[in-house]
């Protein structure tokens, strides 16, 4: 489910005296494309000059296959095309309500240190769960070396997956990755789904046995992701959601979920703005208003700690959903779903996100997808006509462009 968003490593990584001295993101250390035998050479070589030796080279390069169901998923990934209430009423499922309510309890014992220790809630800790591998039970059926190799090998992102690959094959050095690993299609592993540079980086022993067992630890693995979370910048013990009731005067263009669209808990109150049931979670806090489906549709504040759930994941609607998902696992009502209007289908969201690169605005590939760029444009469009700047398109705005 996650569409990557992967940290610079910066601590030196060493087998003995040679191996992975600094694995970098981003970072191209082979040419990609060409005969995927010549590829997997080439990468092979890189690592031999890295001076990880034959006896490790040899069985973990040897081993790589491309994989063209990868590549396949990779392209299709329609399901974040889809609007806020359709894809969390899709994701909430009662058995998931049910699982998390029961896990919270059964594990109640690992939320509370980590909790105490990590100040990461277990509402946020098991909507991830949920979310990536319902609750460990299927942590993916990918082969993840020839995954990350066929990614890496692909020309559409390679500088995000060779650092993987080199990330894997330290962890094959040291014995705690195999050749016949199992994952998702974009290579994370285990029931909190991470790469292998975030294993190196933030993979945490919970249950206190000397590894970090990411497929059948459950303290491991909720662990790591508590650390994974810590390293993106949570904050300890702070919220990162409410839903909150606005009123029909609210200057809309306020509204937004980037750094800059953050101001003081007390200036929304100003505004008219109010929680829909208690009080403000955060009233000293710095927040942002959250219009998943513009003005009409539900309305979230979301506090600094949201910021960090987009470092795990890059797609809008899964971070929105997974976010207010917490909240109802923490004890929050169902969402006033609002009157928002129906999204535009694929072909308007395209025929929108290409009139405005005409007028100017970088929305990213033209790819029917509302992303961060298509928002901002949106918005910005919204303002210029005169209409409510809530950053949700609409038909309108697509036949006044």
């Amino acid at each position: 489910m996650r569409i990557l968003k992967i940290l610079s490593i910066a601590a030196a990584l060493a087998v003995g005296g040679g191996g992975l001295q600094a694995a970098e993101t981003e970072k191209l250390y082979v040419e990609c494309g060409g005969s995927f035998s010549g590829f997997v050479a080439k990468m092979k070589a890189q690592a031999e000059a890295m001076t990880y030796p034959p006896q490790v080279t040899d069985p973990f390069f040897g081993a790589a296959n491309y994989l063209q169901r990868t590549i396949n998923a990779d392209r299709r990934q329609g399901i974040f095309n889809t609007d806020f209430i359709d894809f969390s009423r899709k994701l909430i499922a009662q058995y998931r309500l049910d699982k998390g309510r029961q896990n919270a309890q059964k594990y109640d014992a690992i939320f509370s240190r980590i909790e105490q220790e990590l100040g990461v809630p277990r509402g946020i800790l098991l909507s991830f769960w949920a979310f990536e591998t319902d609750f460990g039970a299927f942590t993916g059926d990918f082969n993840t070396l020839d995954t990350l190799m066929t990614l890496s090998h692909d020309c559409r992102r390679p500088e995000l997956f060779q650092p993987q690959v080199f990330a894997a094959l330290e962890l094959y050095a040291r014995g705690q990755f195999s050749v016949n690993q199992q994952g998702a299609w974009a290579g994370e592993v285990g029931q909190v789904q991470m790469l292998p540079m975030d294993i190196m980086q933030r993979g945490y022993d919970g249950d206190g046995d000397g590894t970090v067992d990411l497929d059948n630890s459950v303290a491991d693995s909720l662990f790591s992701g508590a650390n994974m979370l810590r390293s993106f910048g949570w904050r300890p013990n702070e919220p990162w959601m409410q839903e909150v009731v606005v009123p029909d005067s609210m200057p809309w263009e306020e509204s937004g979920v980037q750094p800059e669209d953050y101001r003081p808990v007390e200036e929304w109150a100003a505004w008219g703005v109010r929680p829909r049931s208690g009080s403000w979670q955060g009233p000293d806090l710095e927040a942002a208003l959250m219009l998943p489906m513009g003005h009409e549709g539900p309305a979230f504040i979301i506090y600094p700690n949201y910021q960090a759930l987009f470092e795990w994941n890059q797609s809008f609607v899964y971070v929105a959903t997974a976010a207010y998902f917490a909240t109802r696992l923490e004890g929050a009502p169902v969402y006033d779903p609002g009157n928002a209007p129906a999204r535009l289908s694929d072909a308007e969201m395209k025929a929108l996100q290409r009139k405005l690169v005409a007028r100017g605005h970088d929305v990213g590939e033209v790819d029917g997808i509302l992303g961060a760029g298509t928002r901002a444009a949106v918005q910005a469009e919204q303002e210029r006509l005169g209409l409510p700047a809530d950053a949700w398109p609409t038909r309108e705005l697509l036949n006044r462009l």
